[in-house]
């Protein structure tokens, strides 16, 4: 046997950021150190929206992804960080679902609101970017949205061995293109970061973490907490379903924002790509991946219907949350970031 060197981690993992309270500085200071967890807390009384329990969420969450610098991959199946963090899931979960006393029950009513776009686009965020919106609040929101984008489709991926037949054949071919079909150039998060770049940005992966509010962390751990679970596998595909539903009116309109403002060709280029490749991932998603779910396990529909509505509640949280901000002329982030 030999004895272990120093532990070397890449230096593209991100670094720990500081906790915003009790629970996720006690995973900072655990993670940092080494030592054993020593929250004892009673997460039940935390604010399930605050930015303690989502911080304390993503920090947990990441150790599934790219980890952080300076942390041992061991860490991942620590069992008193995944106790705390299986307590944290049911705090956050019981919250989502009690703001959707009416939450649908078939994949139609789920799906009914969004497959038609509103004649009035006063309330979406994308619009008042398109048509009002300023280059220091583009580059707020890519700041904001770079927490997922950085890792588009990863969290999504974790469904595919739990599907069979014309769903995972479907999935598959869908994750294909958002990882560039082999093309490591076009890896979306790579034109994500190319994004970024135009903007004046940093583009390095969870670099905006401690900017982020617990709104838009918020959205990002949904897709994680479904990904890591199979019994929420019918909830991730709802919610997979209504990003690509969702997505093509939006980046259209986005794209225009990044010209009307001078963004650059790779900020417009990012949205641009999302135009056609998610008109196409719509038709697929909806009748190949949910078609294909439902066929092999019908009675995952409520579960489908309550991933679709959930992703929109934490979507109309953020937005309300931004906008709010903005209509201050206040940035939305955390910290304001330099001007470019």
């Amino acid at each position: 046997m030999t004895a272990s060197g120093p532990l070397t981690l890449p230096s593209t993992r991100p670094r720990l950021v500081e906790g915003r309270g009790q629970v996720s500085q006690a995973i900072v200071t655990s993670l940092r150190t080494g030592a054993p967890l020593t929250c004892t807390q009673d997460v039940v009384g935390t604010d399930p929206w605050g930015d303690d329990l989502q911080l304390a969420l993503h920090l947990l969450y990441e150790l599934h992804y790219q980890g952080f610098h300076g942390v041992s991959d061991d860490r991942e199946w620590d069992p008193h960080l995944l106790r705390l963090r299986r307590s944290l899931e049911t705090c956050f979960l019981d919250a989502v679902r009690a703001a959707l006393p009416s939450t649908p029950k078939t994949v139609s009513e789920a799906f009914a609101p969004i497959l038609v776009e509103p004649i009035d686009l006063a309330g979406s965020l994308s619009h008042r970017l398109e048509t009002s919106g300023e280059l220091w609040q583009l580059r707020e929101y890519a700041a904001l949205r770079s927490i997922y984008h950085l890792k588009e489709a990863d969290p999504h991926a974790w469904v595919i061995p739990r599907l069979t037949g014309r769903a995972k054949a479907a999935m598959v071919a869908i994750e294909y293109d958002e990882f560039g079909a082999g093309h490591p150039e076009q890896i979306h998060a790579r034109l994500y970061a190319d994004l970024m770049n135009d903007l004046g940005l940093d583009p390095a992966y969870g670099r905006y973490l401690d900017q982020a509010p617990a709104a838009l962390l918020a959205t990002v751990n949904l897709m994680s907490l479904f990904g890591l679970h199979r019994a929420l596998r019918g909830a991730l595909v709802g919610h997979f379903a209504c990003v690509e539903v969702t997505s093509s009116p939006g980046s259209r309109r986005l794209a225009r924002a990044m010209r009307r403002c001078g963004a650059g060709p790779a900020a417009e280029h990012f949205y641009a790509e999302h135009v056609e490749a998610d008109a196409v991932h719509e038709q697929v998603v909806r009748y190949e991946v949910v078609g294909g779910l439902l066929a092999d396990e019908p009675d995952l529909e409520e579960d489908v219907a309550f991933g679709c509505a959930a992703t929109l509640l934490l979507e109309e949280r953020l937005a309300l949350h931004i906008q709010n901000a903005w209509d201050r002329q206040r940035s939305a982030l955390r910290t304001p970031i330099p001007t470019a």
